[in-house]
């Protein structure tokens, strides 16, 4: 029988990745609303968009299951759908939980209180929100929810705390209002009802060796799906690659961030679901750090895996959805390592040239199996853009494979040198 499935914003590359999946032939995907509405909205209605999509559900009768492959909104769409048409999913409060940063970090204190750096909690709207911070300048500071590191900052004095809080009110509601929408349909408890989808976190600083396990809950069961190296930029504020599988720790170390990982999911009722958690371990003191846990699978690790295991992690986060359990670790791919190379710049500027076909060519010739997606156009001003975190503008994302770490650095470095970006 076919199975519906339904992938709220699915795009081009989702559909054509989603369909190469084993068993696709007996699946029919559907999308929900579209990828603009979900991921590029100057704001958004969490009621609204809920509403439009049950009315899209409506019309196609039978719904097997429904993935989430992007941030909020997405991602709260989605319990809250898949409870109102019995489809297997975790609670909305189990969502919710990981998605407000400040009540992570407090369930993470209960739970794994060894990984858990200073945080405070603030109202950016207060009069003086800095005097009821506690931590120690230098800290981060960034919204309880927000996309892709947006309204993040590195704050090492009062100027530059009211310069960033500054910029927060003007845009924060953006993401807070609609957060705000969704955390009104779970019983919160007394310590975050003070701090609404409008509120920040100030963290302390950590550093080290950035790693990701992925993996899912299922009824009941912790399984890996694998575990990724982020690498870091120059200026370690954002990354530049990211490796699969990782191979910059060690296996007690993944042990750890394994056995992190499955206690907090455990403590928050997290079941019948996808998730990545993002560590920090340094490796001087040997202490491991939570960064964030989110809840799906990661769409940049979704071409490592299968460049390295011959399938892709879509059929892991359908297979939960339709409540069946994922048989994640195959290893039939062409490559024994594969990196997604970020291609960046840190100014912003109009965009005046990308790379050529020619260019592309090359750069195929020089490393076969590489693929390049070009994220900018000419005219583009690049802190227009959406998306993007506070200290980079990505330019293009390459995918490569190869057989050693050294393989995936020479492809990025050769990226580097024949992708050519002018600005204005």
């Amino acid at each position: 029988m076919t199975v519906n499935v339904v992938v709220p914003g699915l795009s081009d590359r989702q559909r054509a990745e989603l369909e190469a999946l084993p068993g696709a032939d007996q699946m029919r995907f559907h999308s929900l609303l579209d990828v603009e509405t979900l991921t590029a909205a100057p704001h958004f209605d969490l009621e609204s968009l809920l509403d439009r999509a049950r009315e899209e559900l409506a019309t196609l009768g039978r719904v097997d299951a429904i993935v989430a492959h992007w941030d909020f909104p997405t991602s709260i769409l989605v319990p809250i759908l898949a409870m109102e048409n019995s489809i297997p999913s975790p609670s909305l409060k189990s969502f919710l939980t990981c998605e407000h940063k400040y009540w992570s970090r407090l369930m993470q204190a209960e739970a794994v209180p060894e990984c858990v750096p200073d945080f405070a909690a603030f109202d950016p709207f207060d009069d003086d929100p800095l005097s009821g911070i506690e931590v120690a300048f230098p800290f981060w500071v960034k919204p309880v929810k927000s996309h892709s590191s947006q309204l993040g900052f590195e704050i090492h004095d009062a100027d530059e705390f009211y310069e960033a809080v500054a910029q927060i009110r003007r845009e924060i509601t953006v993401i807070g209002d609609a957060f705000n929408q969704a955390l009104g349909m779970v019983d919160l408890p007394p310590e975050i009802e003070r701090f609404s989808g409008n509120s920040c976190l100030a963290e302390q600083i950590i550093s080290g060796r950035q790693v990701a396990p992925e993996g899912s809950m299922y009824r009941g069961e912790f399984i890996t799906h694998g575990v990724f190296d982020m690498r870091k930029s120059a200026n370690g504020l954002t990354f530049d690659r990211l490796d699969y599988p990782a191979g910059s720790v060690s296996d007690e170390l993944i042990a750890r961030m394994l056995d992190v990982s499955e206690r907090y999911l455990r403590h928050i009722g997290f079941d019948n679901g996808c998730f990545n958690v993002e560590f920090m371990w340094d490796d001087e003191i040997d202490k491991l750090w939570v960064i964030e846990v989110n809840t799906r699978i990661s769409q940049s690790h979704s071409e490592l895996f299968l460049r390295v295991d011959g399938t892709s992690n879509h059929e892991y986060a359908i297979d939960v959805a339709l409540g069946r359990r994922p048989e994640p670790g195959s290893r039939r791919g062409p490559y024994r390592m594969a990196s997604k190379c970020l291609l960046g710049r840190a100014d912003d500027g109009v965009v005046t040239s990308t790379p050529t076909q020619h260019d592309l060519a090359r750069l195929r010739a020089e490393e076969p199996g590489c693929t390049v997606e070009v994220d900018v156009q000419p005219g583009d001003r690049l802190s227009e853009l959406p998306n993007q975190d506070p200290y980079r503008y990505v330019l293009a994302t390459v995918y490569v494979g190869g057989q050693e770490v050294d393989d995936l650095e020479q492809a990025y470095e050769r990226a580097s040198e024949l992708l050519p970006f002018t600005f204005e």
